[in-house]
C-alpha cells in the first residue's frame, strides 16, 4: 500500500470505532506495518495503517508535502514557451546539421584550403611578351674626372655649373716637387746630349785613324812590291845575293799582312765605336722620354676640360693641398646621356646589346637599346646601360626613370597568370576542380613578370591556383572550404 492509500483510508477510522481498541491493544512496531502492507488486511489493515502513520508522523520531522498541489499550466502559456524557444530551436538545429556536415567532410579530406585565402588564375591563349622591368637613373655617357698629376695646392679657375669648351682652362696645380725634377731632369737630357757629341767627335778620330792606318799599310805593300821587283831582277842576273832576294820577299809578304791586318783592325773599331755611339743615343733618348713625361705632367699641372659639357663638381676646396692622383674637378657631357639600371643576375645572360628598350622618363614614352651589361654581379644584382635614339632636351643627370626590355614576344601561346611560387623548373599545378584543388602534372615554358607560358597539361579555361601550396605536402587534393 502507498502512502496515497493511506490517504484515502483516513475517513474509515469513524465508521469502524471497534478499530481504536485493537491499535491500543496492540502497539505498532516497524516489523508490524510492513507485515500488514505486504499481505493486505482489509478494515482492520487499513485502521492500522492509519494509525501507524499517524504514531510516525509524531514522532519525524514534518514536511511540505500537505502544502503542495497539483497545478496544470494553462494552455496560453504552453504556446507562449513554443512561440518562444521555437525559432532559437530550429536555429541551433541547422546550425548543427552544418557543423555535422563541415565535421564529416573535414574527417573525409587530408587537407583544406579557405577559398578566401586562395588567389587563382586563368588559363588563356594570346599575346605572350616576355620583358623585364626595372628602374634607372640618367647618367652621362661621357664624364670625365680630372685627377692631379703631383702633389700640391689647387687653384680653380671655375665653379660647379659653368659651362665650358674643350681646351678651357679649369684650374691649376701648383706643386714645386714636380717642377724641380722637371728642371733637374732637362739639365740631365742637356749633358747626356753633350756627351753624345763627344762621343760622335771621339767616333769620327778613331775612324780616321783606323782608315789612315790601312791607307799606310797599303802604301808599304806597294813600297816593298818595288824592292821585291828590283831585288828579282838583280837576282836574275846574279847581282845581289840570294839573302838580300829573300829579304825583300819576306818584305813584301809582311806588307800585305800589315795592311790586311790594319783593314781588319779598322773595321772592329768602327764598329766599336758605332756600338758605344749607339749606347750613348740611347742614353740621351731616355732621358729625352723622362723629360718629356714630365713635360706632360707639367702641362697636366693646369687642368684643361677635355669636352664641351657643364662642370659636375669640385671634388677639393679652393687652394686645398692635394695627394697625387687626387680628383680635382669633373666635366660633364650633356651631349651623350644614358640610363643606368640594375636587374636580377638571372637576367643578365638573356640579356644582349642592341636589344630594343623601352625608356619611361616623365610619362612620355622613348625608344633606346642596351648599350650593354656589365660582368660584374653586387648583391645578386647587375648594372646594365641603355642608350637612346634620339636623345630628348631637357634631362638632368640623375633623373629617374623607368625601363622595359622585351626578351621575347609571341602570339596564340597558352599561358597563365605566374605565382611567386613557380617558373620553368615547377613541374606541379594545383587546378580547381569543384569544391577541391586538385593536384596535375604540367610542364611550363618562358616565364614573364606576369605570367608563365604553358607547355602540357593544361587547357584554357581552367582555374590554377596561385597561392603557397607547399603546407599541404604535395596532396593530391585538397578541399576548398567556403
Amino acid at each position: 500500500m502507498t502512502p496515497t492509500d493511506v490517504r484515502d483510508l483516513s475517513g474509515v477510522r469513524a465508521r469502524t470505532p471497534a478499530c481504536a481498541g485493537v491499535v491500543a491493544a496492540h502497539p505498532p512496531t516497524r516489523d508490524s506495518i510492513q507485515s500488514v502492507s505486504a499481505g493486505g488486511g482489509g478494515w482492520h489493515a487499513a485502521c492500522f495503517i492509519e494509525h501507524m502513520t499517524m504514531l510516525l508522523r509524531d514522532v519525524s520531522i514534518r514536511g511540505t508535502q500537505s502544502q503542495d498541489r497539483a497545478v496544470e499550466a494553462p494552455k496560453s502559456d504552453r504556446m507562449t514557451l513554443i512561440k518562444r524557444y521555437a525559432l532559437p530551436g530550429g536555429i541551433a538545429l541547422v546550425v548543427l546539421i552544418v557543423l555535422g556536415w563541415a565535421v564529416k567532410s573535414w574527417l573525409s579530406t587530408e587537407k583544406v584550403i579557405p577559398r578566401e585565402r586562395m588567389r587563382t588564375a586563368t588559363v588563356e591563349r594570346g599575346h605572350f611578351v616576355r620583358d623585364v622591368a626595372a628602374t634607372g637613373t640618367v647618367v652621362a655617357a661621357v664624364s670625365p674626372t680630372l685627377f692631379a698629376e703631383a702633389p700640391g695646392t689647387i687653384i680653380y679657375k671655375v665653379r660647379a655649373g659653368d659651362v665650358v669648351k674643350a681646351g678651357d682652362v679649369l684650374g691649376k696645380v701648383e706643386s714645386a716637387a714636380l717642377l724641380n725634377e722637371y728642371e733637374r731632369e732637362r739639365a740631365a737630357l742637356i749633358s747626356a746630349e753633350a756627351s753624345l757629341t763627344r762621343q760622335t767627335i771621339e767616333v769620327r778620330r778613331q775612324i780616321l785613324k783606323s782608315s789612315q792606318d790601312s791607307d799606310l799599310a797599303k802604301v808599304q805593300i806597294t813600297a816593298a812590291e818595288r824592292e821585291y821587283k828590283r831585288a828579282e831582277d838583280a837576282w836574275g842576273i846574279h847581282v845581289i845575293p840570294e839573302r838580300d832576294y829573300k829579304r825583300a820577299q819576306d818584305d813584301l809578304e809582311t806588307a800585305k799582312l800589315n795592311y790586311t791586318h790594319a783593314v781588319e783592325t779598322g773595321g772592329l773599331e768602327k764598329d766599336s765605336l758605332q756600338l758605344e755611339l749607339r749606347s750613348q743615343r740611347a742614353t740621351r733618348d731616355a732621358q729625352a722620354l723622362k723629360v718629356a713625361r714630365l713635360k706632360e705632367r707639367v702641362d697636366a699641372l693646369t687642368l684643361k676640360s677635355p669636352v664641351d659639357g657643364i662642370v659636375g663638381t669640385l671634388a677639393q676646396l679652393e687652394r686645398a693641398q692635394v695627394a697625387e692622383n687626387a680628383p680635382l674637378v669633373t666635366v660633364v657631357d650633356l651631349t651623350a646621356l644614358e640610363i643606368e639600371f640594375q636587374v636580377a643576375e638571372s637576367y643578365a645572360s638573356e640579356i644582349k646589346p642592341a636589344m630594343a628598350a623601352e625608356i619611361t622618363l616623365d610619362g612620355r614614352k622613348i625608344i633606346g637599346k642596351v648599350a650593354g651589361i656589365s660582368p660584374d654581379v653586387k648583391d645578386n644584382q647587375v648594372k646594365g646601360r641603355v642608350r637612346f635614339d634620339e636623345q630628348p632636351r631637357g634631362l638632368r643627370q640623375n633623373q629617374r626613370a623607368a625601363v622595359r626590355i622585351v626578351l621575347d614576344e609571341r602570339d596564340d601561346v597558352l599561358n597563365v597568370g605566374r605565382s611567386p611560387f613557380s617558373d620553368s623548373e615547377t613541374r606541379f599545378a594545383y587546378v580547381v576542380r569543384g569544391d577541391y584543388a586538385v593536384r596535375i602534372p604540367v610542364q611550363f615554358g618562358a616565364a614573364a613578370i606576369g605570367e608563365i607560358e604553358v607547355r602540357s597539361g593544361l587547357q584554357p579555361g581552367d582555374v590554377v591556383v596561385l597561392s603557397d601550396m607547399r603546407d599541404y605536402k604535395d596532396a593530391d587534393r585538397v578541399l576548398i572550404a567556403n
